[in-house]
């Protein structure tokens, strides 16, 4: 008897992955010998600092560490995070009940979704947004709805708007700032609302605070349980990939209420036994004894991000500079918005080879833009501008026969 023809039940629950077929585009190319810059992935290229490597070595070494760990994490890796945000925020939370270690972010939320989120349940979001932020809502049976997020302020008073009158009252609130894809940033007031609105209305407040280490030109993103009584309703979900260049780790956390937290621990009891306990270790090391090397990874990406703005502006890509996240959000130049942002990035990987991601993969909301991730150093970064301008230079205006200005 063949098998079912039928597709799986939340496989057909999710769209196209539409940055598949960017990453089809980059390998072909590749593999024709094409030199494409790639700033697509928001994959950090930095190394992880040495002392933590060290540690992660001198660790693996012990056998005792090869058996299975603790699924919400060591205690002194739980410690060592709570000591952090006591020093960075004032922020005062129990390593017992109010922090559990993840096998990074993308864990952390998804199934954290999975512990709380059921049928009916409304998940509130802005959008554009990083694709697990609506899927891993979909995925989880609830309903995720989407408010447009063409800057903050906007999002708050259509938040406001929903509480007021929709029938029914969100039970999540998932935000993330600095936010990907679009890098808006916001204050410790934004946050205060956001915690009003949901203390008013009994909502959870999850926050991804992925970027929580790079703010540029002196603004320093806040943490939302810097907020009085925020833990009553909100976590927050830290991650070691770009604070400390290590994404591959996949070392995270969540931090903050009691109940959330707990849920979170008692689903992963049944799906997984943690982190590899030499990295776990290792961490420790990182956030106990590495704190300038938040700061030189900010640096580093900000002057990135003024070597590519410059460049595009004078390509004659008008872009503002973001304040924080590895990300430029770019609105595609008039002459080729009608193509919409998968064509553009295609062409743009053609004709410039530079691999960017499309907007429309991050929501409906995101047409209309592309994402730069500040992956790669001022050298490729300067080429990438200049097959950009170069490319501008050739192509005629798509409604006339002018070209664009340089």
């Amino acid at each position: 008897m063949p098998p079912p023809s039928e597709e799986f039940y939340r496989i057909k629950k999710l769209p196209p992955y539409v940055f598949a077929v960017i990453n089809e585009l980059k390998a072909k190319a590749r593999a024709q010998g094409l030199d494409i810059v790639d700033m697509g992935m928001g994959n950090p290229d930095g190394a992880t600092p040495q002392p933590v490597v060290d540690k992660l070595v001198e660790a693996a070494r012990n056998p005792r560490n090869h058996r299975y760990s603790m699924s919400r994490g060591i205690p002194k890796l739980r410690e060592a995070i709570v000591a952090r945000y006591r020093r960075q925020y004032g922020v005062s939370l129990d390593p017992e009940a109010e922090a559990i270690v993840t096998i990074g972010a993308k864990d952390a939320l998804a199934h954290l979704l999975f512990a709380v989120i059921g049928p009916g349940d409304i998940v509130v979001s802005p959008n554009p947004a990083y694709p697990i932020h609506q899927y891993g809502v979909i995925m989880a049976e609830g309903e995720a709805c989407m408010l447009p997020m063409p800057d903050a302020a906007t999002f708050l008073e259509e938040l406001k708007t929903l509480y007021r009158t929709s029938a029914r009252t969100p039970k999540v609130i998932l935000i993330s700032f600095p936010h990907n894809p679009t890098t808006q940033c916001v204050d410790l007031e934004f946050m205060r609302e956001i915690v009003a609105l949901a203390r008013e209305h009994g909502s959870y407040i999850v926050h991804d605070f992925a970027y929580a280490d790079l703010g540029f030109d002196g603004y320093t993103p806040p943490s939302i349980l810097q907020v009085e009584g925020a833990a009553e309703h909100a976590v927050e979900i830290f991650s070691m990939s770009k604070s400390y260049n290590m994404a591959g780790w996949r070392v995270g956390f969540c931090l903050g209420n009691r109940k959330l937290i707990a849920a979170l621990a008692r689903i992963k009891s049944y799906l997984d036994y943690g982190i590899f306990q030499p990295m776990q270790i290792a961490s420790i090391i990182a956030l106990r004894e590495c704190d300038e090397d938040p700061k030189r990874i900010c640096a580093l990406y900000q002057n990135r991000r003024d070597v590519l703005v410059e460049g595009l502006n004078r390509a004659g890509w008008a872009v503002t500079p973001p304040k924080g996240s590895m990300f430029l959000w770019a609105p595609i130049p008039e002459p080729f918005r009608a193509m919409g942002s998968l064509e553009f990035a295609k062409l743009l990987m053609k004709e410039a080879l530079v691999a960017v991601s499309p907007g429309i993969g991050f929501g409906p909301m995101g047409e209309g833009f592309v994402r730069f991730s500040l992956i790669e150093n001022n050298h490729r970064t300067r080429q990438a501008v200049r097959n950009i301008g170069q490319f501008f230079q050739q192509q005629p205006v798509l409604a006339g026969s002018t070209t664009l200005s340089v």
